[in-house]
């Protein structure tokens, strides 16, 4: 089988050749530990994935060496590890969104990216484009989540219309990246931390719900899979977040109390599961050996019967160890051929690695989970 019709056979609940293995981000820090200056599509070539991630072209003005405006207006700075976080935005009220000018989701270098990857590995990879809903772009652009918040409480028709607005660009951009020749379509907002969600399921109904029903009809309109990827503790929303039609869900946290078994048994028959492999703890500071052990439980509790990509719990961020990921990679090729072996599965389908990680019995659980 070729990626892609791993990754599609995974996504359509079925069981591939073996278990496919994809990644939401990969970045250049892990990169260059195992392969030197290459860029993220070679390297998604040399280890055979099956799957890559592209997102959307944007132009950025720099203020200085560590800070820069995005075309939204949105000031992002450059932490050390090279990851860039929102600092401040354009809108602060009704009267800065009536003046505000969206990017254009139709500019001529808008999917750039998508388009040269489209052309070198369209039918051999499975070429996921990531996009956005509304929410987390709503609390760029108004400069922080307590003032996107506050709004759902004092001036919810602001919410709407600010939502409203960010949705006219993403979702054509969505559009655009379906008739291009992405493969799938996923969006980005995450919802919750590891404690909870972020906002009240009333209020995720309210003011989240509409826009990523909209991404996922998007998809579905061009027959295209779509993945929803947030991380955090989503067992409040779960319902919510199946019922608007996703057909995967990443990276499904451990950290956060989102046991992959559970979420398996619960939510299987209706969507394929991305993930789990721990990348706060295991892939940063584990052992080769302990990576093994947690694919082999993880491919244990999700890869029965199909349904199931392996992915990390989140990304493959600047902390990972290039060798534990190589393991993780190799791990799964190697014990996730079908049919799976029944003994692997009997053997790790109720163990914990997490216990062990966070230095507790596996029947302890010090997140809430529902």
């Amino acid at each position: 089988m070729t990626g892609l019709e791993r990754m599609m056979t995974a996504l359509r609940r079925e069981e591939p050749d073996r278990v496919p293995i994809w990644e939401l981000i990969i970045d250049q820090p892990v990169i260059q530990g195992l392969y030197g200056d290459i860029s993220y599509e070679d390297f998604v070539e040399k280890e055979e994935l099956d799957g890559l991630t592209i997102f959307e072209d944007q132009r950025l003005e720099w203020i200085d060496g560590e800070t820069y405006r995005d075309e939204w207006g949105i000031i992002w700075r450059v932490e050390p590890n090279g990851i860039a976080y929102p600092s401040a935005g354009p809108i602060a009220d009704e009267g800065d969104l009536k003046g505000y000018q969206p990017p254009d989701p139709d500019a001529d270098y808008r999917l750039e990216t998508l388009e040269k990857t489209v052309k070198r590995f369209k039918g051999e990879k499975c070429i996921v484009f990531l996009g956005h809903e509304t929410f987390e772009f709503s609390h760029y652009l108004l400069g922080g989540m307590d003032k996107l918040f506050l709004n759902y409480i004092l001036n919810p028709q602001f919410v709407q219309e600010l939502s409203e607005m960010i949705w006219s660009y993403k979702g054509r951009v969505l559009e655009r990246a379906a008739e291009l020749g992405a493969d799938v379509l996923l969006t980005g907002d995450d919802y919750a931390t590891a404690k909870g969600t972020l906002m009240s399921p009333a209020h995720f109904k309210a003011f989240v719900l509409p826009y990523l029903t909209k991404a996922v009809e998007v998809a579905h309109r061009r027959s295209l899979p779509f993945i929803k990827h947030t991380d955090g503790n989503l067992w409040k929303v779960m319902d919510l977040i199946v019922g608007a039609g996703i057909d995967a869900l990443d990276p499904i946290e451990p950290l956060a109390g989102m046991d992959i078994g559970r979420v398996k048994d619960g939510y299987g028959d209706r969507i394929a599961l991305a993930g789990n492999v721990d990348c706060s703890l295991l892939l940063p500071h584990g052992s080769e050996d302990q990576v093994m052990e947690a694919v082999k439980e993880t491919l244990a509790k999700a890869s029965v019967g199909g349904g199931h990509i392996l992915a990390s719990s989140n990304s493959i961020h600047p902390g990972v160890k290039p060798e534990n990921y190589r393991a993780m990679v190799e791990a799964a090729k190697t014990f996730g051929e079908y049919p799976l072996d029944p003994e692997m599965v009997e053997a790790y389908r109720r163990k914990d690695y997490m216990a062990a990680l966070l230095g507790r019995s596996p029947s302890q659980n010090t997140v809430e989970s529902g």
